[in-house]
């Protein structure tokens, strides 16, 4: 027990301060890629090598309409690799949570020249228009689950068909690194003692009718967490007879979380925005 504690003084604290200072991040890490709409001068490369779609193309006469889906995007970083002009580059962002999947994906719209490619850029929109009465509920529902969850939390964890890349990261989060009951925050065994549900994965058909039972097995007010890319849409699985999809299209979401997988910082910094204890960041994936 004495060389036990004794090597505990000579480590130290190791847990990382984050979200108190700025991450370490490795220089190899991959977060977001980030896209100049305005330098873009073709994206068809790119929407071609998209493993999941999450670059979409649609064309109609002398316009091209593009669409960017994070909720969609894994990070693999070959629509950086195909796109020769440099208006595509890998960002280390990873702080991307969101309330809304709709703040997910970025529009853009160009004129075509007569070779398919960009002729000039017509507009660029983030997310999509929302009604200011819907926006306004909404926060005040945030506002009051914030009010009654924000001091302590406990989380169910579900897994609804994952590779386990996510739970491995969800893991870290309760090891002396991370370190998340610093916070107040824990896990629990049981949906009817949890506050949250992290829920990871498409939704296999399997796992339908458990998710739902979990989820009526939570006691009010209470939150979920739709972790992840395949969580958020489905990822390289989708939609097919095994599978259905994000989280979103059994239970109600309150929170996105997207990365394959998420690093444990942007998990950390998805659960305390869902208890106002993080901002949600108003980013932008257009340089002006």
């Amino acid at each position: 027990m004495f060389k036990i504690l004794g090597q505990s003084f000579r480590n130290g604290v190791v847990t990382n301060p984050y979200p108190a200072v700025p991450a370490g991040l490795s220089e190899n890490f991959r977060g977001r890629p980030a896209f100049d709409f305005k330098r873009w001068h073709d994206a068809r490369p790119a929407a071609s090598v998209c493993p999941t779609g999450a670059i979409s193309i649609q064309d109609s006469a002398s316009t091209r309409r593009v669409e960017v889906d994070y909720g969609l995007c894994v990070f693999c970083g070959l629509c950086a690799d195909v796109s020769t002009d440099g208006a595509v580059r890998i960002t280390q962002d990873f702080e991307l949570a969101a309330f809304e999947r709709r703040d997910l994906i970025t529009v853009a719209n160009y004129e075509l020249n007569s070779d398919g490619s960009h002729e000039r850029m017509t507009s660029v929109a983030l997310g999509s228009v929302r009604s200011d009465a819907v926006e306004h509920v909404g926060q005040k529902l945030r506002d009051k689950l914030r009010s009654l969850l924000g001091r302590s939390l406990a989380i169910r964890e579900v897994d609804a068909g994952s590779c386990n890349g996510c739970e491995i990261e969800i893991t870290a989060l309760n090891n002396s690194i991370h370190d998340i009951e610093r916070f107040g925050i824990h896990f629990v065994a049981s949906p009817r003692h949890a506050d949250m549900l992290l829920v990871t994965g498409p939704v296999t058909r399997n796992m339908e009718l458990a998710l739902k039972k979990t989820y009526d097995a939570t006691p009010d007010p209470k939150l979920v967490v739709a972790v992840g890319t395949c969580g958020i849409s489905g990822g390289i699985f989708g939609r097919n007879y095994a599978s259905l999809g994000g989280v979103d299209q059994v239970v109600p979401v309150d929170v996105f979380i997207p990365g394959c997988p998420p690093r444990p910082e942007a998990l950390l910094h998805g659960i305390l925005a869902a208890v106002g204890r993080a901002d949600v960041k108003t980013w932008s994936n257009y340089d002006d």
